[in-house]
């Protein structure tokens, strides 16, 4: 176990990257069953669902696209904390299987937006999928499909994660260090 320290934060290594490409795998498997005969379209959410999104697409088998996403909620430089735009969606999305592919889900209220604004463009289906999971935070009436990992509400970075833009480069994932 190794600690690091980001900006003003200490971290300890808490899953490392052996692990999230085993969790990965398994993710990568269920949806080549469950889409077999289908294309589905992946919507990696960024900038966070980069790193997952390239692992999660080297284990798909099946015939699929994939897109990058990026959600505004910013009203200069403070979050609103909604929602306001879905960005970068050029596909014409009816009658497609939709896969988002998110970093995290905490409170679930990001994922449920992006879920209604995606269906008013008629995919047949939309499915989500995210390498970490924080049952414990879920606000949000909504499942995700395809979870790699559920984790405690603790503050993580790595892996595409980031605390204040550093730290999506590490292989591992880090909890903080109270």
């Amino acid at each position: 176990m190794s600690i690091i320290k980001v900006k003003d934060k200490t971290f300890r290594t808490s899953i490392p990257e052996a692990e999230i490409l085993k969790h990965v795998k398994e993710v990568a498997a269920r949806i080549n069953q469950d889409m077999a005969g289908k294309t589905p379209l992946f919507l990696a959410v960024l900038n966070g669902a980069f790193v997952f999104a390239a692992d999660l697409m080297r284990e798909i088998t099946i015939p699929c696209e994939i897109s990058f996403v990026k959600l505004a909620s910013y009203m200069g430089t403070v979050s609103t904390g909604k929602i306001t735009e879905v960005i970068g969606i050029n596909e014409d999305l009816t009658g497609r299987h939709v896969v988002i592919v998110e970093d995290i889900v905490d409170t679930g209220l990001t994922m449920q937006r992006m879920i209604e604004t995606l269906s008013l463009r008629h995919p047949a289906s939309i499915s989500t999928c995210s390498l970490l999971f924080k049952p414990d935070k879920l606000q949000a009436d909504i499942d995700i499909d395809y979870v790699a990992m559920k984790i405690p509400n603790e503050f993580i970075v790595g892996y595409g994660l980031d605390y204040d833009q550093q730290g999506r480069n590490l292989r591992d994932i880090f909890t903080v260090v109270e």
